[in-house]
């Protein structure tokens, strides 16, 4: 990619124009998906968790029954 195509983050390539440019995401946008991510993640954890202490409880309810 030579510099004289390259003009605020577009440039011409194979005649066609590309926007190699960086999202236009903010720092709040950022923020806000990261604090999405998190709280998803600990809802996943909390119901694996869930099953987990009732797949024990299934186990202890079995090894009783015999």
């Amino acid at each position: 990619m030579s510099k004289d195509n390259y003009v605020d983050g577009l440039f011409i390539k194979d005649g066609r124009l590309i926007n190699d440019r960086p999202d236009g995401m903010t720092g709040i946008q950022r923020a806000a998906n990261m604090k999405r991510a998190v709280d998803n993640d600990r809802k996943i954890n909390s119901i694996a968790e869930g099953i987990q202490v009732a797949e024990n409880r299934k186990g202890i309810f079995n090894q009783l029954k015999y």
